[in-house]
């Protein structure tokens, strides 16, 4: 994360607010608007606008007499200041303030200076002046990108060319009163006059790069997305607005739906049951108050109500989750199934299964040995699907250690959430592993009804020997951690060889170890480095202490494993339905799909994986 830096406090304070008049601060507004002219707003219908006037009238020292807003874009489309507005219709007062004053640390760590000022509604208004205007395409990108950190990020001024404008210090607010100067007046003189150099820009690229590679991605996804549907390949989906789920909304927000709860009280004890059915802690929902969740601390009013109320509050959700996870279920009385819901963890079928925990360590890490010294090499011939091959392997591995059995009957949509792929490409890919492990894989039994096939991980007798000789390796053995569901398998293998290699490693070490090409390997190597998991001492490349974890989630990777749950969740439900036809029982409670439940929060553990959700 960027480091905390000084900057302009972002709450209004007294004696700024009486030195500079609506009169005076008005002046600053030639210096942030894109164009010379302004344009003055009215209600249309049920909404207040700044239509687009035949003749804009001129900006002059003289305050408008009615709310004005300024043109953020030049004639040419160019921008002179970034305009970041920070609305309270999108979050809460309290989620507003936080993120204004968590982008003006960002722009203060990259060196930019910028005027702040807040509205008579409880908005603010961050005005990021530079020295060489930007393109709107890159200011857009950019705005966009300070707009997935910030949850009240407001990024449509910038998203239109032609009409995007923004109140400047002094307008007229069409509820009444004006924008007000938080800054001081000669203090934003000073910083729009200077303006903020074209390194400092780079310097927000570089800090902002996962936001904006998850901006591409996301182009490039609803892109494809069109074109199947113009093409017919892929029905046209209805227009919704907003696929997020309510509850996840009101931790991010504040906002909820009143017609559900009637106070800030029952949305805070909404959410909170729901990170306590998920597996949360007191300190993970603390931490997370101030980073993805400001809009459950916005529900408290102020930070004394929100030390008094939410140990007393999580008490109270653990103890309505562990009542209802108490209660028994009919002809299940006393014992475990996986299929009390869709996010159970996977039991196993017992049998050879059972082992110590120490020996089921000591045979993945012997299993670790023979594939790094033989399992890869042969999986290396078979091309790209090699990749995925050598990484479900390693999935495997790390199911069997975390489970402690070499029984292992997990689901095709389960090892699909986990490594970010599809259930058919699993279906595809495990006969096939299974055939090139040399013994190591076996199937032992085929679905039936519910149940998913059975595998049997054993270390064959011609490997015994080599494993023992060899060493065993530092660290964790990961299929797919969430970070490399956005950056791809070849970057996922490049990492492993860089984090769990005996001594450090070139780039031709890297080619040589993991059997990837030279292009891919160098692309890897620079995506890593770009987003700040990896720096190059001298040839050499070493891990940084980035948090793997913050990264994925700034990639956009939470969003996209949530969606993929969802959607095995829907697909389970008609897929027991059917089942269902062909069996005289009645349906038992269990297998009933509950859309209220569709979605499930994967607590914030530093070296958590996706597995123990993914059933």
């Amino acid at each position: 994360m960027v480091p905390d830096a000084v900057l302009a406090s972002t709450h209004p304070q007294p004696s700024v607010v009486s030195v500079s008049s609506p009169e005076q601060a008005w002046s600053l507004a030639p210096l942030i608007a894109g164009a010379p002219s302004y344009r003055l707003g009215r209600w249309i219908g049920q909404k207040f606008q700044y239509p687009r006037p035949a003749n804009a009238p001129k900006i002059t020292r003289s305050l408008p007499e009615r709310p004005a807003a300024v043109a953020v874009h030049g004639v040419d489309g160019s921008v002179a200041t970034l305009c970041l507005d920070f609305d309270t219709s999108k979050a809460l007062k309290g989620v507003v303030d936080a993120d204004a004053a968590r982008v003006g640390r960002l722009l203060s760590a990259c060196g930019m200076t910028f005027v702040e000022d807040f509205s008579p509604s409880g908005g603010r208004h961050l005005y990021v002046p530079l020295a060489e205007r930007v393109g709107a395409t890159e200011a857009r990108e950019l705005v966009e990108a300070l707009a997935l950190t910030a949850t009240s990020l407001d990024p449509s001024p910038h998203q239109n060319v032609t009409d995007g404008c923004i109140r400047v210090p002094g307008s007229l607010h069409k509820s009444g009163g004006h924008q007000t100067l938080i800054t001081p007046l000669s203090r934003a003189y000073d910083i729009l006059r200077r303006r903020n150099r074209s390194s400092t820009v780079v310097e927000l690229r570089a800090a902002l790069a996962p936001e904006l590679a998850r901006k591409r991605a996301l182009k490039t996804r609803s892109a494809k997305t069109v074109a199947a549907q113009r093409v017919g390949t892929l029905p046209a989906l209805p227009l919704t607005s907003s696929g997020e789920a309510p509850l996840r909304r009101a931790a991010r927000t504040g906002l909820y739906d009143t017609a559900r709860y009637k106070s800030p009280s029952e949305a805070r004890m909404a959410v909170l049951n729901h990170f306590s059915a998920c597996g949360w802690t007191l300190n993970q929902v603390e931490k997370e108050l101030g980073g993805q969740f400001p809009g459950l601390a916005a529900l408290y009013g102020s930070p004394e109500r929100q030390r008094r109320l939410l140990p007393v509050e999580w008490v109270k959700a653990q103890t309505f989750t562990n009542k209802a996870s108490q209660k028994s279920l009919p002809g299940k009385h006393g014992k475990k199934s996986a299929l009390i819901n869709n996010t159970s963890q996977t039991l196993t079928t017992g049998g050879a299964g059972e082992r110590s925990s120490a020996g089921s360590s000591q045979l993945v890490n012997d299993l670790e040995n023979v594939l790094y010294a033989v399992l890869d090499h042969r999986l290396q011939s078979k091309g790209r699907q090699g990749l995925s091959l050598r990484l479900l392997i390693r999935g495997l591995l790390g199911y069997m250690r975390a489970k402690e059995t070499d029984i292992l009957d997990v689901g095709c949509r389960t090892l699909a959430a986990a490594m970010g792929k599809h259930h058919v490409t699993i279906a595809r890919l495990l006969p096939i592993l299974a055939g090139a492990s040399d013994g190591i894989l076996t199937k032992i039994a085929d679905a039936h009804y519910k149940a998913a096939d059975v595998y049997l991980i054993q270390l064959p007798e011609q490997y015994q020997q080599l494993a023992r000789e060899l060493t065993w390796r530092k660290g964790k053995i990961y299929a797919i951690r969430p970070v490399f569901r956005a950056l791809g398998d070849a970057t996922a293998l490049v990492y492993e060889a860089i984090e769990r290699g005996r001594s450090s490693a070139t780039t031709a070490d890297l080619v040589r170890t993991t059997g990837i090409s030279r292009n891919a390997c160098s692309s890897a190597l620079a995506e890593m480095e770009s987003v700040g998991m990896l720096q190059r001492h001298g040839r050499v490349w070493k891990t940084t202490s980035v948090n793997l974890r913050m990264l994925a989630a700034r990639l956009g990777v939470l969003d996209d494993y949530l969606e993929h749950i969802a959607r095995n969740r829907r697909e389970r439900a008609i897929w027991h339905a059917h089942l269902d036809r062909f069996r005289d029982t009645e349906i038992n409670e269990t297998n009933l799909y509950d859309a209220e439940c569709d979605e499930h929060w994967v607590p914030p553990d530093e070296n958590f994986t996706l597995w123990h959700t993914a059933a």
